[in-house]
């Protein structure tokens, strides 16, 4: 666990203070540990989100974990997605799965309400800005021909082999479903994890604490994480699993989480120290500032989640923090 610096920034980046990435003199290992690098649906900003091609990507660079999305089809498919109800944001239609089919096109539907084999015919190679809106990943995200949505088993398939690559795999649920479809849903996503090997390399995220709590029953060698942000933690929250917003630490440890992920503009120099005080590691996401990289560094923090590992590579090597060595894969057919 790191030791938080002895000297800190007074502004956060995002409030405008450009914030060197090496203060003169300064040797960052003296803060004690290490930074873990964690690509935000693979690496989204370089390549498509929840794509082979970007956890192939993020491999290259050299990443600790690969974060990723899942959703679970009509036939009960654990497939990757973010969205519950399809993005023409990141995909697009091709062709109905079966001539006729009255569900095509797919886009715009829930993806529970689709076959894998309807999913399946989505191009999942490009970013897609809606028009008028500015997309801070259009410009940055390279596109990548004849990609689709894959299955989380094609996904162990392919990070499995690193050895050492985490997965850290967050359930899109809902407050409104019953306990019974999250319980169906978590126990399908560990026996996934479970069938490639790689349960000791895994952890579960969730804002819904319900699937934390599932997670702990049925799998409770899976790593849990307590995702928050600051709709997840409003008097009344029904995210919590029924348990107290107003100590989101406490709440973590109530509901057996492993580590504690917060949004960025959550994440304070009490938050960290509140959590690390009960030996509760903290994985910050999504930051893609390198000067909020830099100060959430040297404020302690355990893990950045990032859409650009590159920025964040570049940004622990200037204070002179360990790498994670890239893990090259064969690029999927």
């Amino acid at each position: 666990m790191k030791q938080e610096p002895t000297s800190k920034p007074t502004a956060r980046a995002d409030a405008g203070e450009r914030i060197p990435l090496v203060r003169e003199g300064e040797d960052v290992n003296s803060f004690g540990g290490t930074v873990e690098i964690h690509g935000h649906r693979g690496a989204r900003g370089l390549r498509p989100e929840n794509t082979l091609p970007g956890f192939v990507h993020a491999l290259d660079l050299g990443v600790d974990a690969v974060e990723l999305d899942v959703g679970m089809t009509a036939d009960g498919v654990v497939v990757l997605s973010h969205d519950q109800v399809l993005s023409a944001v990141n995909l697009a239609d091709t062709a109905p799965a079966v001539a006729g089919d009255p569900l095509f096109p797919y886009v715009g539907r829930a993806l529970g309400d689709l076959t894998f084999a309807q999913v399946r015919t989505l191009d999942a190679s490009a970013r897609r800005p809606v028009p008028g809106t500015a997309d801070p990943f259009a410009a940055t995200q390279r596109p990548v021909p004849g990609t689709r949505v894959p299955t989380l088993a094609e996904a162990c398939a392919l990070l499995g082999p690193s050895g050492r690559v985490e997965l850290a795999v967050e359930l899109k649920t809902d407050p409104d479903w019953p306990e019974a479809r999250v319980r169906r849903f978590t126990v399908a996503v560990a026996d996934v994890l479970a069938a490639h090997g790689l349960t000791s390399r895994s952890r579960l995220l969730a804002f819904d604490w319900r699937v934390l709590a599932a997670a702990a029953q049925c799998a409770p060698s899976l790593g849990r994480v307590a995702l928050i942000e600051r709709k997840t933690l409003r008097p009344g929250t029904r995210w919590l699993a029924g348990l107290p917003p107003a100590d989101p630490v406490g709440a973590a440890l109530a509901i057996g989480a492993t580590v504690l992920s917060p949004e960025r503009h959550l994440t304070t120099p009490a938050l960290l120290a509140d959590a690390h005080a009960v030996a509760l590691p903290v994985a910050v996401w999504t930051v893609n500032d390198p000067a909020e990289m830099a100060w959430l560094t040297r404020l302690g923090a355990d893990a950045i989640v990032t859409d650009y590992p590159d920025r964040l590579r570049a940004v622990l090597k200037a204070l002179k923090l360990p790498l994670p060595s890239p893990t090259p894969v064969p690029a999927p057919a």
